[in-house]
């Protein structure tokens, strides 16, 4: 296909960690949805307030766990698309780390206690430093003018199960 040798070839990889991303959006938003029924809290209101509300505080951590993934989510997403370029395989693992701890930060919030949602989801900073270091080193090859011709040997993945 025309376009594609701009690749390298393992960035279909990135793409799906990506997709993974937007299915876990999906699943939060969900989650938001039915504690707006169980608490009562409709559209278009985006927190509860606790004088009308006694459970105003168990809604808006949900809501709120879900607010900060969209917050943060431009900066994932252009960081493995970027970083993805010249590092594809690294981004991937780091990406699906950052998908778990991202999990695991809702999860946690979801439970009314804000605390909860350190326990794994604090390391969430870990992979995005490392795919900010893949959009550097990236960076820095575009600027000095390095070429991107793509071979199966230089973008060989070490992890041979993410074919």
């Amino acid at each position: 296909m025309a376009g594609l040798e701009a690749f390298p070839a393992r960035y279909g990889n990135v793409v799906f960690v990506l997709v993974a991303y937007c299915f876990l959006n999906f699943w939060m938003a969900f989650m938001v949805g039915k504690a707006r029924k169980k608490y009562n809290v409709p559209y278009p209101t985006l927190y509860a307030v606790e004088s009308e509300n006694k459970e105003a505080k168990l809604f808006n951590c949900v809501q709120r766990g879900h607010q900060n993934s969209l917050e943060l989510m431009p900066v994932f997403f252009m960081l493995m698309m970027l970083g993805g370029i010249r590092h594809p395989c690294p981004s991937v693992v780091l990406g699906s780390i950052y998908i778990v701890t991202r999990y695991f930060y809702f999860t946690g919030y979801s439970t009314g206690d804000p605390q909860k949602r350190l326990t794994i989801g604090k390391y969430g900073l870990l992979p995005l430093i490392g795919l900010m270091g893949c959009t550097i080193s990236f960076g820095i090859s575009l600027h000095l003018g390095k070429s991107f011709a793509w071979t199966s040997a230089s973008s060989t993945c070490y992890f041979s199960s993410i074919r």
